[in-house]
């Protein structure tokens, strides 16, 4: 199979910007040096032969461009001047991603991307392909990943692979996620430029004290309101349309307005679950729910590895939702011991008392004047943010499931089946070992852990860490040997081979 015959002049003008530009330069060289309309003519046909060596290029590159389905494996055959063999075989394959821009809707083609286990790069692209191939292909690639037929213009087949619909994102409710998703990092990008040309532009602008701060007032309230409604649009066009149905062995989703994703979750990929809601989201009583797999960046969170199982919803809709991906029993949790709040509190209390000094010696050490003193003010909100940043952390142990709550201004609940846990670490810091309090980590075979946000139980009582190690250390193991035997079983039914019942299935 090949590539789309409209993928040649798309990617000729797509990879058409940059040779445009050596094609210009190497053009008005050899006009310069020759004159005239003899250098109008020269530079002409640079610029023709330019152009018609790229077509030429990308036609050469359509016409040894193929694809094969085989049994086993997924064959591609590339290359223009060197070739290039590859086998993908369908178990390694973690996911196919089709997207498309807007132009590429119109044009009716996609690209397929093919991502593989092991760190979640992309192992293979085909730059592009009608859309009906392209669905053809994330198809069959998930069903020749279960063994089954070629299914390809099997009406019934397609029919049944539709799935399930477990989440419909309405129009409220990408209303509500573009209003949680306000970002304000964009102000960090913004403040650059504005160090440079802002002082001059204020002293033309404004000239008078009092002017100047009304207008650095009001250019921050225009900023900050500018930043939060852009970061809401682009998670609104981002989210736009998502759907996430159930096939049996993977989740499917779709979504995105200006660039349309559809991908799938592997079922035996999920490492873990994860319920976010910030202070926002917690406000108007919604949640987001991701999905972390091994070794996959995902189309929707890329960087982490994370992909979004409901972008947002009622929170009791989510709750329901990671239930039914992972049967845990319950959200309630085990606190920290009261003495951690009292080190938050002497945590806090030494950051203000640093910020004191520093505006103290500003004032003492230069010629700025402010009531530097009203930071004082700031030792009525200590005991009020430790409290909440401990009553908001928390742990639960169940017979198959490590739960973690971790966050006040972004709560995230961890859900991790316990046989899918890698390592467990118990840290102490320096200051945890003087209240005797420490940290455990749960590591899985997710990306989270490259970043930093394993799943963890945060300043717990450090024998209570202890025991908790070792009894998730001992459930490891029965839980590692049961999920091989329900697998094996699973495995056997699917091939009609004969099963022992569970007496003798040890």
């Amino acid at each position: 199979m090949q590539l789309d015959p409209l993928s040649i002049p798309y990617r000729a003008v797509e990879s058409g910007l940059q040779a445009i530009v050596g094609i210009a330069i190497a053009g008005i060289a050899g006009a310069g040096s020759v004159g005239g309309a003899e250098g109008i003519a020269v530079f002409g046909v640079v610029l023709v032969v330019g152009i018609a060596l790229s077509i030429g290029w990308q036609v050469a590159y359509y016409r040894r461009f193929e694809y094969r389905l085989t049994g086993d494996t997924f064959d591609i055959d590339s290359g223009v001047l060197s070739r290039r063999e590859r086998e993908i075989p369908y178990g390694r394959i973690q996911n196919v991603d089709i997207r498309q821009n807007v132009l590429q809707r119109a044009l009716g083609i996609a690209e397929v991307r093919l991502e593989t286990a092991g760190g979640g790069q992309t192992e293979a692209r085909l730059r592009y392909v009608d859309l009906g191939s392209a669905r053809h292909v994330q198809e069959e690639v998930s069903r020749r990943k279960r063994g089954e037929r070629d299914g390809y213009g099997d009406e019934e087949t397609a029919a049944t692979d539709q799935g399930a619909t477990l989440f419909e994102l309405d129009d409220r409710e990408l209303v509500i996620l573009g209003i949680v998703s306000m970002d304000l990092r964009l102000l960090s990008i913004i403040a650059v430029p504005l160090s440079f040309v802002g002082p001059s532009v204020l002293a033309d602008v404004a000239p008078t004290a009092t002017a100047s701060i009304v207008v650095v007032v009001l250019g921050i309230v225009a900023l900050v309101v500018a930043s939060a409604l852009f970061s809401a649009a682009l998670s609104m066009a981002r989210y736009y349309g998502f759907v996430l149905t159930d096939r049996g062995e993977e989740y499917r989703y779709e979504r995105g307005l200006l660039q349309r994703f559809s991908g799938s979750i592997p079922k035996d990929k999920v490492q873990t679950i994860t319920l976010t809601e910030n202070v926002i989201a917690r406000r108007l009583g919604y949640a987001s729910l991701s999905i972390e797999t091994a070794g996959y960046g995902g189309a929707s969170q890329e960087s982490t590895g994370s992909q979004s199982a409901i972008p947002i919803a009622e929170r009791d809709h989510a709750v329901a939702l990671a239930g039914r991906i992972e049967d845990f029993e319950s959200l309630s949790f085990e606190r920290a011991p009261k003495r951690a709040r009292e080190r938050y509190a002497v945590r806090y209390g030494l950051v203000l008392a640093a910020l004191i000094a520093i505006a103290y010696g500003v004032v003492r050490l230069t010629a700025l004047s402010f009531p530097w003193y009203a930071l004082f003010g700031g030792v009525a909100l200590v005991p009020v943010a430790a409290h909440l940043k401990w009553c908001h952390r928390g742990y639960r142990l169940e017979d198959d499931y490590v739960i973690t709550r971790n966050g006040f201004w972004s709560r995230r609940i961890t859900i991790v089946p316990i046989y899918r846990i890698q390592t467990l670490v118990t840290a102490e810091t320096v200051f945890q070992r003087r209240r005797d309090l420490a940290t455990l980590v749960v590591d899985t075979a997710g990306t989270y852990s490259l970043v930093g946000e394993d799943s963890k139980a945060v300043d717990i009582d450090v024998e209570t860490a202890d025991r908790l190690s070792r009894e998730l250390a001992d459930d490891l193991q029965e839980a590692v040997v049961e999920y091989r035997r329900r697998r094996d079983r699973a495995s056997a039914v699917s091939s009609g081979e004969d099963v022992p019942d569970d007496a003798n299935a040890g």
